[in-house]
């Protein structure tokens, strides 16, 4: 009987005419109802577990976003590129700016990158703010690091503490310029 289900589900994930979200569905049920690992079920329907778990992912994603893929309103590209974006009311914010705007994907991905690195977005006459309001003392300490760098450096912090920093260059002089001042602090 389960077999015959497993099989079922199989076949239905092989159907041209689903739409992502019945997928991730379909892979969440089999992973969940016949023990499988995300490698057998890839074996068992012909995808990378890679896709697998992008399909899965996209389960993560807030429910009106789920219905627009569903839709077909937007597509997988869109909601993956809304996945990389940590705060679903973030997604939402960036998902209804995709709607009102048709934004491709590679727009998209860059909105995420910006707020990703903790810039605030500007989309029309709105900005999108991002996620990440650094303490005072890191806004101070990313502002020397610009002024040190002679860069707009850009710096984000978690709730938790964990961050990173980036020093963006334009062009190889510049990133010789920045090895350069890297350089003198070692002496």
């Amino acid at each position: 009987d389960e077999n015959v289900m497993e099989m079922a589900l199989v076949e239905n994930i092989q159907r041209e005419d689903l739409n992502a979200i019945e997928i991730a569905l379909a892979y969440e049920h089999l992973l969940s109802n016949s023990g499988m690992t995300q490698e057998k079920v890839s074996e068992r329907v012909g995808k990378s577990r890679t896709a697998i778990t992008n399909y899965l992912r996209l389960l993560k994603l807030p429910a009106q976003v789920q219905m627009a893929l569903q839709k077909k309103e937007i597509d997988m590209g869109h909601a993956r590129a809304l996945l990389s974006i940590d705060s679903p009311s973030l997604q939402i914010k960036v998902f209804k700016e995709i709607q009102k705007n048709g934004y491709s994907v590679r727009k998209v991905e860059e909105i995420a990158k910006q707020l990703n690195s903790g810039e605030d977005v500007t989309v029309g006459k709105k900005v999108i703010a991002s996620k990440t309001q650094l303490p005072e003392e890191f806004n101070t300490l990313k502002e020397r690091l610009s002024s040190f760098f002679s860069t707009k450096v850009q710096m984000t912090c978690s709730p938790k503490g964990k961050g990173k920093i980036s020093i963006p260059f334009a062009n190889a002089d510049e990133l010789e310029r920045i090895m350069a001042a890297l350089d003198k602090m070692n002496d």
